[in-house]
């Protein structure tokens, strides 16, 4: 009786505390639709709409192919970006920064890299901090998980054309 009733008390004390209905905190999606998440928010690094599965419409795209004789995955990095898709053909559109950049998966050797960089026709650089942010979303942006650091191209300290990170999907 001892091992039914005490469980039983427990849950009615917790349950006076609070709604047991009020659907919020971790894995809710919080009051009126809030965001749960700051990708949902807009302004936010890889803003999407929440109607878009960011690593299906991915893999509804083609991986960009290279070949190159660099080993160094500085430089390997550096040609992922190079070659990472700009328009929807190749890439997803996401919204970092305030701007629209283009998603992409590019194989350079037999090293996979997930390339954020702007839109084709936006001469516009990226803000660095969108970096970070990028590396610490890519497992929910691609499904993969990150294999290494976000590598920066081109740019000043505070700028730059694009990011990649070498995926793990296996």
């Amino acid at each position: 009786m001892k091992k039914i009733l005490l469980p039983a008390i427990a849950f009615v004390a917790l349950s006076a505390c609070e709604d047991i209905w009020n659907r919020e905190g971790v894995g809710f999606t919080g009051i009126d639709g809030e965001p749960r998440t700051t990708a949902l928010k807009k302004g936010a690094a890889a803003y999407v709409a929440r109607d878009t599965n960011i690593p299906a419409e991915l893999a509804g795209v083609p991986t960009i192919r290279v070949s190159t004789d660099q080993t160094e995955p500085d430089k390997m990095a550096g040609i992922a970006v190079d070659n990472g898709g700009r328009n929807p053909a190749n890439a997803v559109e996401v919204t970092g920064d305030g701007q629209n950049l283009m998603l992409s998966t590019v194989q350079v050797n037999n090293t996979l890299y997930a390339v954020l960089r702007p839109a084709e026709g936006d001469s516009t650089r990226v803000d660095t901090s969108v970096g970070a942010q990028f590396g610490s979303r890519v497992e929910r942006l691609t499904g993969c998980l990150p294999a290494g650091d976000v590598y920066k191209k081109g740019g000043s300290s505070n700028r730059a054309t694009g990011f990649s990170v070498p995926l793990n999907c296996s």
